[in-house]
Formats: structure tokens, C-alpha cells, sequence
């Protein structure tokens, strides 16, 4: 062979052989080695154990030598990992949630429940809901209307078992996006804001006040100055004492109709919906001409504060074709005639009460009645990710009282207009409904949805409330 022949085929032959050793390499730890980020399977590997001893670490060993930590710089155990399999993944979650383990007595004892005596320690303070059990029920009547943080709480208990939802709830807060506070605060004020003698301050009034002395005494609220807790507090009256204390945190409430502007806004805030009342129209085939009632509302016709404009509508409507509006409490059957007469109305009225908000609002949209809001300082749930406009009528409180105006509005729908909005009431729905265990984009994953999307804004907070904190502590 030519001398130049060999110089060429030096290089290739060497390419070869290096080739070949690194097949074999491969060949040889191919029973353990998987390509992590294609997700495909790996054939089996035909060779025997005694071609492979010596030449790979014993899986044990490796496992003792090879040490992880996670984003915080604690260890991630491996051997937890078939055990994590059958939980839902915190990092698969639109938001992270530590909650604190606060006595019975704020949450679920004020429902009557106690810890069993003969329980675990780490279970003392919580019902065993984990797997689908039952929960302690929640009071029924007007009490269910604003039992937000009960339908939260049950799902933050439940959240490490598949299926797995918008929140799942850690057990260190350093991973949480935020901290949730199960304080039933508007039980505790409907059961409890009374003074029963001879106690000189209300049950109500005294949990506010140890919560408060709670909340600024754990790290936590420290760290974030309180900016990244979130407490729900949705009847206009509940939290009362408190509210002026714990303004950083986010309040997932009805409205902001009895909040000082410094204390709660949109900005901030959650609005939640109320648990609606009427049933819901399952399975609903009664279009626009099955619908008798052209406009309706039933209900407190004599309010104060901005309710006032029920009055005047009253007084305007009573007499009109096709029309009811009258009086009505949860008293009388309120709930249920409510229920009947919606799902046969084509309009239903929501007024602002005493406050901006109703729930009236929220039966009318699973009863598939179209809702005309008359209530200018209206906020509404999850209005970010929901057009309202589609499966609703605004009118301005001021052209509602103009004679003739409201019904000529009304009687101007054509039946494919409200066809239309009918429909998409009957698609949107299901974001209003509370339940055990939630259900996907149903109320509770809704809201916990809306927090997620709070949280760059609740990060930014906190992160600017720490700038001057190190030093502010003389430079230590």
C-alpha cells in the first residue's frame, strides 16, 4: 500500500475504533441508562450480569454516593419517589399553598366538630378528608351563601390525592406561592358576633383578636409583611375588628361595598361568588319561548343604602305585562319559589341591596336566566378570565329609573340575542358552582385560578417590602 494510502486510513481506522468503544460504553450500562428527556422506553438489555459486574455501580451504592437538594437547598430524597407518584405534584399546580394548622376552633370546630381523642397527633387539628371521606356539614339556610373558606379549606386538605386540581397545599411555606389562613370568618360572625353575657366581647370578636396576635408572630407574615396571605372574609361584616390590621394580605371577598379603599381594592383582592341558592337547571331545554315570565326578581324590596333603587323599580314594574316583582324572603320558602320562577323567566333583575353585590346574581345565572345587573360599583367574580357581557345586561342605575327605559332595553333583545346569551349561561355555569371534592374550573378551582394569577403581583410586593429589611436591623 501506498505510503499516502496509509496516512489516510491512520485517522479512519483510530475514528473507528473510538466509535466502537463508545457503542460498547453504552451497550454495557444500558440496562440503567435512559435517555430522561425523550420519555421513550429503553429496549432490554440482553447481557448477563457477569458481562456487566464491576463494569457499573451497584444501584444501592450509587444511590448512596449521588446526592440531590431542591430549589431551596434542602435534600430530595429518590426513595420517596414512588410514593410522590401517587401524589399530585406541587410544581404541576397553578398555585402552591402552605396552610396553617390553626385549632379547631376557627375553622371546623365552629361547626360543631372536635378532634377524636384517641387520634394522631398530626391530625388533631383537621378533619379526615383526605380520601374523599365526608366532611363536618356546613350550616344550611343564608349561612351557605357565604361559605367560601369552607369549600377552600376542604380542598386544600384533600389537594395531595389525585385528581389533582389548581391548588395543591405544601407543608413548608418557603415553597408556597401563598399562605392560607382557614379562619371561617363569616360563621364566626353569623353564629357569633353577638356578646352573650356574662362575656363582655363577642366569640367573634375574640377569635379576630387572636388571630391577629397569631398572624403577626409567625415567620411567615414576617417574611412578606402579610402581603402573600390570603384570608377570606366574604360577608360584608365578618372580620370586622381585624380588617384594618391585616389590609397587606389578599381578601377573597363578595364586595367592597363596606371596605375603606385603602384597605381592600380589585388591585389586591379576590371577589368571589356567593354559593347561589336556586337550584341549578340540569339538563335545561326551556328556551325563549318556553319561558313565560319576560322579567323577574323576588326578593327584600325595601333596603338601605344604595338599595333604594329597588323601591323606585318596584313602583316602576309592578304593573308591567309579563312582569313579577314582589317581595320575598328565605323565610317562606324564598329559595325554592325563587328556583321555580327563574327557570321560567327570560330576565331576571339583580339590584344592588345594602351592598353592590347579591346573590341573587349568582341563582339567576345557574337558573339560566338571563341577568340584567342594575348596580353601578358591582364587581364581579373572576371577571379577568370571564366576559360578562356575553350571558349579561348592564344597565346604569341612572337610566334604569327613567320612565319607560328598563323595558323598552328589554323588550328589544331579539330571541336569537338572548338564544345566544342563554347558551353561554349554560356553559358558564359550572365556574359558580362550590362542591366536594371540586371538580375541574368549577368555583373553587376558579378562585384558586384567580389567585394564581395574583401572585407575580403579590411577589413583587413582598420582594419590594424586604429591600431595606437587613438593614434596618442595624446591618446585621
Amino acid at each position: 500500500m501506498p505510503p499516502r494510502a496509509r496516512t489516510l486510513l491512520m485517522p479512519l481506522a483510530a475514528a473507528t475504533l473510538l466509535v466502537a468503544s463508545t457503542i460498547f460504553l453504552f451497550a454495557a450500562t444500558g440496562a440503567r441508562w435512559r435517555p430522561a428527556d425523550t420519555g421513550l422506553p429503553v429496549p432490554a438489555a440482553d447481557f448477563s450480569a457477569a458481562v456487566i459486574e464491576g463494569a457499573v455501580t451497584d444501584a444501592a451504592t450509587a444511590k448512596e454516593e449521588l446526592s440531590f437538594v431542591d430549589e431551596n437547598g434542602r435534600p430530595d430524597d429518590p426513595a420517596s419517589s414512588s410514593a410522590a407518584a401517587a401524589r399530585c405534584d406541587p410544581s404541576h399546580a397553578a398555585v402552591r399553598v402552605f396552610m396553617y394548622d390553626l385549632p379547631p376552633e376557627f375553622h371546623f370546630g365552629l361547626l360543631g366538630w372536635s378532634p377524636p381523642t384517641d387520634g394522631a397527633a398530626d391530625a388533631a387539628m383537621w378533619p379526615d378528608v383526605g380520601s374523599g371521606a365526608a366532611a363536618p356539614r356546613y350550616p344550611g339556610g343564608l349561612n351557605q351563601q357565604h361559605s367560601v373558606e369552607y369549600w377552600l379549606t376542604l380542598d386544600l386538605l384533600s389537594s395531595s390525592s389525585p385528581p389533582c386540581g389548581a391548588a395543591v397545599r405544601v407543608a413548608d411555606s418557603r415553597d408556597a406561592d401563598v399562605v392560607f389562613v382557614p379562619f371561617f370568618a363569616s360563621l364566626s360572625y353569623n353564629r357569633h358576633s353577638r356578646v352573650v353575657p356574662p362575656e363582655k366581647v363577642s366569640r367573634d370578636k375574640g377569635l379576630q383578636e387572636r388571630l391577629v396576635r397569631y398572624l403577626m408572630a409567625q415567620p411567615e407574615w414576617k417574611r412578606s409583611g402579610g402581603a402573600d396571605h390570603v384570608i377570606v372574609a366574604h360577608h360584608p361584616n365578618s372580620l370586622l375588628h381585624a380588617r384594618s390590621v391585616l389590609f397587606p394580605a389578599v381578601f377573597v371577598l363578595s364586595d367592597f361595598g363596606r371596605y375603606h379603599p385603602r384597605v381592600a381594592s380589585l388591585e389586591k383582592d379576590v371577589i368571589a361568588p356567593y354559593k347561589h341558592m336556586a337550584k341549578t337547571f340540569v339538563n335545561d331545554s326551556a328556551g325563549f319561548d318556553d319561558r313565560p315570565t319576560l322579567l323577574y326578581f323576588r326578593g327584600a324590596i325595601f333596603r338601605k343604602e344604595g338599595g333604594n333603587i329597588r323601591q323606585e323599580l318596584h313602583y316602576m314594574l309592578k304593573d308591567e305585562k309579563d312582569v313579577y316583582f314582589a317581595f320575598g324572603s328565605v323565610q317562606d320558602h324564598g329559595a325554592s319559589k325563587a328556583s321555580q320562577g327563574m327557570h321560567a323567566s327570560k330576565f331576571c333583575l339583580n339590584i344592588a341591596g345594602d351592598t353592590p353585590s347579591s346573590n341573587r346574581l349568582f341563582d339567576a345565572i345557574v337558573s339560566h336566566c338571563v341577568p340584567v345587573i342594575i348596580s353601578d360599583d358591582i364587581e364581579l367574580p373572576y371577571e379577568d378570565a370571564l366576559d360578562y357581557s356575553k350571558f349579561s345586561i348592564f344597565v346604569r342605575s341612572s337610566d334604569a329609573v327613567k320612565k319607560g327605559y328598563l323595558m323598552r332595553l328589554i323588550r328589544g333583545v331579539s330571541k336569537h340575542q338572548w338564544t345566544m346569551m342563554w347558551r353561554r349561561l349554560k356553559e358558564v355555569d359550572k365556574h359558580f358552582e362550590y362542591q366536594y371534592p371540586s371538580q375541574k374550573d368549577d368555583a373553587v378551582q376558579m378562585i384558586w385560578q384567580t389567585l394564581a394569577r395574583k401572585v407575580p403581583a403579590i411577589r413583587l410586593k413582598s420582594h419590594r417590602s424586604r429591600r431595606f429589611s437587613r438593614y434596618d436591623r442595624g446591618g446585621k
